[in-house]
């Protein structure tokens, strides 16, 4: 008992210095707090708009699902309206149940040693730890995976209800976090059939399959009667690019920036930037261009856009068709070389974007402590990447279920524009105890 306290204790102390150092309450954590208080004190789910005479009224919105807003609904509703460190204290709790979880599910499929390693590497993880400090959807995420994977295989061994009921909330909660927290439920149902059919029978396996899947459906059929009473849209996630019914889509210029866009600096720079902002043609990476033609005419729209910093239909238009130019005349990088780079730079990219470190890191004579930080930290996600790796071989039980879920999401993940190293985080539960397989049969050898 002893040494999973220090554990612990290890991981708040953790948490507690992110907090206190790096805390983060801007951009999407303002929106989801507004969504949260507005649904609170008005009965509205919906955001604060400004109109032209300063007047402030509340215009619902379907842009984000309830999953979070309601969670900080319910801290505020606790703690005061504007209450964030209860929120981000309440989130270290959650990440260090997490822990918890994942060497729980360890301990099941693997051993005693193997846990303690699981809990040690999961709350020392600074990728998942980190993000206690800022409002967002990401904790209670990855706490939801690991709950999932756990109560998966409780209910294997053992079927319980109350394992079945949180089988049934992992999936929906996920959710109704993230439209791609949906994929917990897709794979660990077809594996809950899958694995069922030795340890429950088919017949029971699929009975509990089908009525954690109905349960976790429920809240989706009051969300959609809700966006089909009030908008008049069939919408039972969330739209995705993230736009309420009647408001314009650049979907011209979201094409486009899949032609080049491959880090997380030009997501940063740019594309959290557009529209709003001004842009600055020389931030755009070289591969934006395909000669000095295609140079001028995408300054030219850049001009029009940056008149006004907004898309109109016709600069949309514009950027469609240069998008489609491009896509003719490099097929293979729009539909296999960029969507891959995207991809490696969400898994592989040093994970230093909640902290105070320089945007361009790797420009080591301009900031070199900072690059320096960014190299460990980069350093130490390889490591626990390549010691899941290593774990994958050992093949430790339900291991298929789990590949599988790292393998989809991140089919799933190739199809976004902008990549962030955030969107892989709920793979680490699975990482983490991949990676605890591995040191316990390394120790085991040495022992040997």
């Amino acid at each position: 008992m002893l040494p999973i306290l220090f554990a612990i204790a290890a991981g708040a102390a953790l948490r507690l210095w992110f907090i206190r150092v790096f805390p983060q309450i801007q951009g999407d954590s303002l929106l989801y707090a507004d969504i949260g208080r507005n649904w609170l004190t008005h009965g509205i789910y919906g955001r604060s708009v400004i109109h032209a005479g300063g007047s402030q009224a509340i215009a619902p919105t379907l842009l984000r699902l309830p999953g979070y807003p309601a969670f900080l609904a319910l801290c505020f509703a606790a703690f005061g309206l504007q209450n964030y460190l209860a929120v981000l204290y309440l989130q270290i709790v959650i990440d260090l149940g997490t822990c918890l979880l994942i060497a729980g599910l360890v301990r099941r499929v693997c051993s005693r040693r193997a846990a303690m390693a699981a809990l040690w590497l999961a709350a020392l993880c600074p990728f998942t730890a980190n993000y206690v400090a800022m409002p967002l959807t990401e904790t209670l995420s990855i706490f939801c995976v690991a709950l999932g994977i756990y109560a998966f295989v409780a209910v294997l061994e053992r079927p319980r209800r109350r394992w079945t009921l949180a089988l049934a909330f992992a999936w929906s909660y996920a959710a109704l976090l993230r439209p791609d927290g949906a994929l917990l439920a897709v794979v660990f149902s077809l594996a809950l059939i899958f694995y069922g059919r030795s340890s429950l029978g088919f017949a029971r396996a699929l009975r509990i399959a089908l009525v954690c899947g109905l349960l976790s459906l429920l809240p989706f059929a009051a969300w959609t009667l809700r966006n089909w009473h009030t908008f008049h849209v069939f919408q039972p996630l969330a739209p995705r690019y993230a736009s309420d019914p009647g408001e314009f889509s650049p979907l011209g210029f979201q094409r486009w920036t899949k032609t080049w866009m491959a880090d997380f600096a030009s997501t940063y720079e740019i594309y959290w930037n557009m529209p709003g902002d001004d842009v600055d043609i020389r931030l755009f990476p070289s591969r934006t261009f395909d000669g000095p033609g295609e140079y001028h005419r995408t300054l030219d729209l850049l001009s029009q856009y940056n008149a006004q910093d907004v898309f109109t239909p016709r600069i949309d238009a514009s950027f469609a068709a240069l998008a489609a130019q491009r896509i003719r005349a490099h097929p293979v990088r729009y539909y296999a070389t960029l969507p891959f780079l995207r991809l490696a730079d969400m898994w592989l990219r040093p994970r230093v974007e909640m902290l105070n470190i320089e945007l361009r890191w790797w420009q080591y004579g301009q900031h070199r402590a900072e690059t320096r930080i960014a190299y460990v930290y980069g350093a130490l996600n390889l490591a626990y990447l390549l010691a899941a790796l290593i774990g994958v071989f050992y093949w430790p039980r339900y291991g298929a279920a789990m590949v599988a879920y790292v393998v989809l999401r991140s089919l799933l993940l190739l199809t976004l524009e902008a990549p962030e190293p955030r969107y892989t985080l709920e793979c680490f539960p699975i990482v983490i105890a991949f990676a605890a397989v591995a040191l316990e049969r390394f120790h085991s050898r040495q022992r040997r």
